[in-house]
C-alpha cells in the first residue's frame, strides 16, 4: 500500500478520483433518505423476515424455504435484503425502509467504485475518473441506487466480480490470496442476490481460457510451461468458484435445505419467469411476454446519458488498435453486450424498463470511460505532449500518467476533457437536481426527454412517488368531524401503507383499480400513471377533474392524488350490483352532472342501460367514454354488447376484434365473439377465435365447455372433441418453442412424439 501511494501521489487524476469517490459516498446515502419505497420492497421485506427466522431457529422455522403457488420468493437469494433486515432487527431501527435505502445506496456506490477501478486497471486514473462521473450522473442507475434492493445489488455483485476477474487475469499466474478471496466473495454476493450472478463463473471460465491461450499458444505450438499454467488456472478457477457457490448456499435457505435439487429448481424458475404484466411501450399497452425483441436495447439507449452512448462509440474507435488492449476491450464489451444479447435471443419476459439488465450497465460505462480516455490519448499524441499512460500489469500506475500532465498543452487537454464531459452531462445533471428523488424517471434527448415520454413509455413504474403522495395527504387531509377514518385508496397499497400505519387512528388504506375506482368507498386516491391508457394520458381529460395534487417530473405528472367530494357514483355501483338498475341510473346521472367525464359513471350507466335493453341510450354514454379512452377493454366490451342488443352483430364483432388487437389476453372478447359466431353457425371463424385463445394461454374451463358446444354443433363426439383440442394445443406450444408442454398435449391427443 505504501508503494502504491508513492507511485500515485504525484498524479492529479488519482487525487481527483479519491475526491469524487468520497463525495459520492457522502452524497448517495443522503440522497437515498428522500426516496420512496419501491414496488416490490414489501414482498422482499417479508421474505427477509422469514430468512431471519430460519437462521434464528436453526432451520426449525423453514418458511423461508417453502415455495407455494402464491409465494415464489424462496427462489430469490436477496442477500442484501436479508442483511438489511438483520441490521434493523439487531439495532432496533424503527425507520426500516430508510435503513434499507441507506444500505442499498452503499451498494450503489460500490458498483460505481468497482466500475471505476476496472477502468483504472486497464487505462489509468483518468479513465477511472471519467467512469465514476459517467455512472454517478446516470440518472436511472443513480435512482435505483436509492431503493432497488433487487436489481442494484446484482449489478454491484457482478461488477465486483468483473473487477476481481480483471485483477486475477492481470496477476496470473502469481495470484495473490487477497484477490482469490475477494473473487470468491464477489461470486457469493452476486449469486446470492440473484442466481443470474452465476454468470461471473462463466466469465471466469471464458476469459481464463482466453488469457491462457493468449499467453501460451502460437500457431502450431504451445509453450513448454503451458501445461503447468493450465493446471494452475484450473485449480484456482475450480477453487474460487466452489468457495463462491458455497457462500451462496450458506446464505440461501432454499439451497441450504436441498442444495442439488433446489439449484435446478432455482435455475428453471430464473429461465422461465412466470409473471406477465402489461407495459406501456411505444405508445401502446403491451404484455411483457409479447414485447418486441428490441424492447431492452431500445429502453437502454433512450434512458442513459447521451455522453455514455458517445463514450461507447469512442471505445470502439480508440480502444482496439493495440493488440495488448484488445483482450481487455473484448472483456469489457462482452460483459455488457452478452446479457442484453441473451435477453433478446431467448425472448426473455422482462418489464419495468431495463432494470432486469441493470447488471450489464456498469461495464458499459467502463467502456464509455475508456472511450473518452482513448480520445484524450489520441489528442495528446496528436499534439505530441507526452507518452501514453501505462500500467505495470498489476494495475499499478508506473508514474508516467502523473508526469505527463505538467506541460501547458497537457494541462489544457486534460482540463478541456473534463469540461467537455461535464458539458455532455448537463442534461442528466439538470434532471438530477430538478427532479430528486425521481432520478430514475429519466429519458434522454433521443426521445425528447421525459416530457415526450408521457403516454409513450412507463414513467414511475416502480411507485417511488407514492411516498410523497402519502405524506401530502397526511399533511393536508382534514380530520373528519365524526371521528371516522379517511380512506386512502391506491392501486399499489403496499407502497403507501407503511406511511399511513403511523396514524391508523385517522387513516385507512385500501386497494382500488384505476378503472374500477368509482366502485369503491374512498376519500383520497393515489395513482402513479403506470397502467393508465396512453391515449387518456395524452388527452386533455388527464389529469381528471378531481385531481388535487400532481407529482411531476420535468413538468409531466408521474403520480396524481384524487379527492372525492361526492360518492353518488359509489352508491350507484352498489345499486347496480344489487340489480336496482333504475335507481342506479338516477345516481349515475347525479355523478355525471358534477363531472361529465367521470369514467366509472359513464361505464356504469352504460351497463345499466344495456342490461335494461336500452342500447341507444347506453351508446350515448359508452361512446363518450370511447372518445376519452378509446382502448378501455371494459367500455368497449360493453359497447359490443350494446350493438348485440341492437342486432348489429358485425358491429359488435368489429369492436371485439379491436379489443383483441390491443389486448390479446382479454378473455371476455374471445368468449363473446365465439358465442356470436356459433349463433351464426360460422364455425370457421369460431375456430379461429379458439386458436387465438390457445395461443395466448387463456384456455380455461369456460372455454373448454364452449369448445365442447362448438364440437357438438358439428356432430363431433366428446372424445374426438378433446383429441382435437389437445392436438391444437400441442401445435400451439410447438409453434412457441415450448417443447415439454407440446409433448404433454401430443400424448393427451394420442399422437406419436
Amino acid at each position: 500500500m505504501k508503494e502504491f501511494f508513492k507511485k500515485n501521489k504525484k498524479n492529479p487524476w488519482f487525487w481527483i478520483f479519491i475526491g469524487i469517490c468520497l463525495a459520492g459516498l457522502i452524497a448517495l446515502p443522503l440522497m437515498s433518505k428522500q426516496a420512496g419505497n419501491s414496488g416490490d420492497e414489501h414482498f422482499h421485506l417479508e421474505q427477509a423476515e422469514h430468512v431471519y427466522d430460519y437462521y434464528a431457529t436453526g432451520g426449525k422455522d423453514s418458511t423461508a424455504a417453502v415455495v407455494t403457488p402464491d409465494w415464489n420468493l424462496p427462489y430469490y437469494g436477496q442477500v442484501v435484503d436479508n442483511f438489511a433486515y438483520f441490521i434493523t432487527k439487531t439495532f432496533h431501527i424503527d425507520e426500516i425502509y430508510d435503513a434499507r435505502h441507506f444500505i442499498n445506496s452503499i451498494f450503489g456506490w460500490l458498483a460505481m467504485f468497482f466500475a471505476a477501478l476496472i477502468a483504472y486497471r486497464i487505462a489509468g486514473w483518468r479513465a477511472a475518473v471519467f467512469t465514476f462521473v459517467l455512472i454517478f450522473l446516470s440518472p436511472r442507475f443513480l435512482g435505483h441506487s436509492f431503493n432497488n434492493l433487487k436489481d442494484l445489488p446484482l449489478a454491484t455483485g457482478t461488477i465486483f466480480g468483473i473487477y476481481c476477474l480483471t485483477r486475477f487475469l492481470q496477476e496470473f499466474p502469481k495470484i495473490k490470496w487477497s484477490t482469490a478471496i475477494l473473487f470468491a466473495i464477489s461470486i457469493g454476493l452476486a449469486t446470492s442476490v440473484r442466481f443470474a450472478g452465476i454468470l461471473i463463473v462463466a466469465y471466469f471460465g471464458l476469459f481464463g481460457i482466453m488469457m491462457y491461450l493468449k499467453r501460451n499458444w502460437k500457431p502450431g505450438l504451445f509453450k513448454k510451461e503451458s501445461g503447468r499454467e493450465l493446471g494452475t488456472l484450473a485449480a484456482w478457477g475450480v477453487g474460487i468458484s466452489l468457495v463462491g457457490i458455497l457462500l451462496t448456499v450458506l446464505a440461501w435457505p432454499l439451497l441450504l435445505k436441498h442444495p442439488v435439487s433446489n439449484f435446478k429448481a432455482v435455475f428453471e424458475n430464473m429461465s422461465a419467469f412466470p409473471t406477465s404484466i402489461r407495459q406501456l411501450f411505444e405508445g401502446n399497452m403491451q404484455w411483457s411476454d409479447y414485447l418486441p425483441w428490441y424492447y431492452t436495447p431500445k429502453y437502454i439507449l433512450m434512458t442513459i446519458p447521451i455522453a455514455v452512448i458517445i463514450g461507447v462509440i469512442l471505445f470502439f474507435i480508440f480502444c482496439w488498435h493495440k493488440r495488448e488492449d484488445r483482450f481487455w476491450s473484448f472483456l469489457i464489451f462482452f460483459t455488457f453486450f452478452f446479457p442484453v444479447f441473451w435477453i433478446v435471443y431467448t425472448k426473455a419476459n422482462v418489464y419495468g424498463g431495463w432494470r432486469h439488465a441493470m447488471f450489464s450497465y456498469p461495464p458499459m460505462v467502463v467502456a464509455a470511460g475508456l472511450g473518452f480516455n482513448g480520445l484524450v490519448n489520441w489528442v495528446e499524441r496528436l499534439l505530441k505532449t507526452t507518452p501514453e499512460p501505462s500500467t505495470d500489469g498489476n494495475g499499478t500506475d508506473d508514474g508516467k500518467e502523473g508526469a505527463r500532465h505538467g506541460s501547458t498543452k497537457g494541462i489544457i487537454v486534460n482540463v478541456a476533457s473534463v469540461v467537455i464531459l461535464l458539458a455532455l452531462l448537463i442534461g442528466p445533471i439538470r434532471h438530477i437536481i430538478a427532479n430528486h428523488p425521481y432520478e430514475y424517471v429519466y429519458f434522454n434527448e433521443l426521445v425528447g426527454g421525459t416530457k415526450k415520454a408521457l403516454g409513450q413509455y412507463e414513467l414511475d413504474y416502480y411507485y417511488h412517488s407514492t411516498r410523497e403522495a402519502s405524506e401530502w395527504i397526511i399533511a393536508n387531509a382534514p380530520k373528519k368531524a365524526d371521528g371516522s377514518k379517511t380512506i386512502v385508496g391506491s392501486w399499489h397499497p403496499a407502497s403507501v401503507r407503511y406511511f399511513f400505519e403511523k396514524d391508523t387512528t385517522h387513516f385507512q388504506t385500501i386497494f382500488i383499480r384505476w378503472y374500477e375506482k368509482e366502485n369503491s368507498d374512498w376519500d383520497y386516491a393515489i395513482f402513479t400513471v403506470t397502467g393508465i391508457a396512453p391515449e387518456y394520458l395524452r388527452s386533455s381529460h388527464f389529469p381528471p377533474k378531481n385531481t388535487v395534487k400532481t407529482i411531476d417530473v420535468d413538468g409531466v405528472p408521474i403520480c396524481i392524488i384524487l379527492k372525492r367530494e361526492d360518492k353518488s357514483d359509489f352508491q350507484a355501483s352498489k345499486l347496480k350490483n344489487s340489480n336496482q338498475l333504475d335507481s342506479a341510473i338516477l345516481l349515475y346521472h347525479q355523478a355525471l352532472a358534477l363531472d361529465p367525464d367521470n369514467l366509472g359513471a359513464l361505464l356504469g350507466i352504460g351497463e345499466c342501460y344495456v342490461r335494461t335493453n336500452r342500447p341507444d341510450s347506453a351508446l350515448v354514454y359508452l361512446n363518450h367514454y370511447h372518445e376519452i379512452d378509446a382502448e378501455s377493454e371494459m367500455a368497449n366490451y360493453m359497447r359490443a354488447y350494446a350493438h348485440v342488443y341492437k342486432q348489429d352483430i358485425q358491429g359488435a364483432l368489429d369492436i371485439l376484434h379491436n379489443i383483441e388487437e390491443h389486448n390479446p389476453k382479454y378473455a371476455g372478447a374471445y368468449n363473446l365473439a365465439i358465442n356470436l359466431y356459433l349463433q351464426q353457425r360460422d364455425f370457421t371463424n369460431a375456430k379461429k377465435q379458439f386458436m387465438k385463445v390457445i395461443d395466448v394461454d387463456r384456455m380455461d374451463d369456460s372455454f373448454v365447455k364452449l369448445w365442447l358446444q362448438y364440437c357438438q354443433a358439428q356432430n363431433i363426439d366428446q372424445n374426438n372433441a378433446y383429441r382435437q383440442l389437445y392436438k391444437a394445443m400441442a401445435k400451439s406450444y410447438e409453434k412457441r418453442g415450448m417443447k415439454e408442454q407440446a409433448k404433454q398435449y401430443r400424448e393427451y391427443a394420442g399422437l406419436k412424439n
